[in-house]
């Protein structure tokens, strides 16, 4: 297994565990992004699903929907996004994005996977779980965050700026100076560490 899949299906196996401890409940409590409940937090991440099998010419597999079955419908977009990073073919092949060319496979890393740390955050602290994320993924963010040319990160805090409705990160918020990484990251991209429901 590649080091992209393998982090993908790490950071999946996370995200999937989290979705399986909402009660029935939570599902229409209110999230750390602003207007999205848990349930819209895990629309989302199957949505990024979605994204990235466009340039195959591909949708996503029928599945129950989010509102019917969150966790039903995030395994299926799970089961089809490892199905291309599991065929070299379909991995390598190159692509366009917002960001510019490249594989099949990093376009997955850049986004579905990437998001799988972070909205997992939210989706925990929605629903009063262990929001506690993987020290590997707070230190992987913090790197490709802060390397990241000033104009571009300012680009990913513009709502709208890769497709409307889309907002990539929200406005920094202050941390403590003695902050742990995690709340310096989640500062970082906008979220208050502080957040409750």
């Amino acid at each position: 297994m590649g080091e992209i899949a393998g982090r993908y299906r790490r950071r999946a196996d996370a995200f999937d565990r989290k979705v399986a401890a909402v009660r029935p409940g939570q599902w229409d409590d209110p999230s750390p992004c602003e207007q999205w409940t848990a349930r819209d937090v895990v629309r989302h991440i199957i949505d990024m699903h979605g994204v990235v099998l466009r340039p195959l010419d591909r949708a996503l597999s029928a599945a129950p929907s989010v509102d019917e079955d969150p966790l039903a419908a995030f395994r299926a977009a799970r089961a089809d996004v490892e199905a291309i990073l599991d065929d070299p073919s379909l991995a390598g092949l190159t692509c366009e994005t917002p960001t510019g060319p490249m594989t099949i496979e990093e376009h997955i890393d850049q986004v579905p996977s990437a998001d799988l740390p972070l909205h997992g955050w939210d989706l925990a602290r929605a629903t009063g779980q262990d929001d506690t994320m993987d020290p590997d993924d707070v230190a992987y963010h913090w790197a490709a965050i802060t390397a990241l040319p000033a104009g571009l990160l300012e680009k990913y805090r513009t709502p709208g700026a890769f497709g409307p409705g889309v907002e990539v990160f929200g406005p920094e918020v202050r941390v403590e100076d003695d902050a742990s990484p995690q709340d310096r990251l989640l500062g970082l991209i906008g979220r208050d560490p502080r957040w409750s429901a």
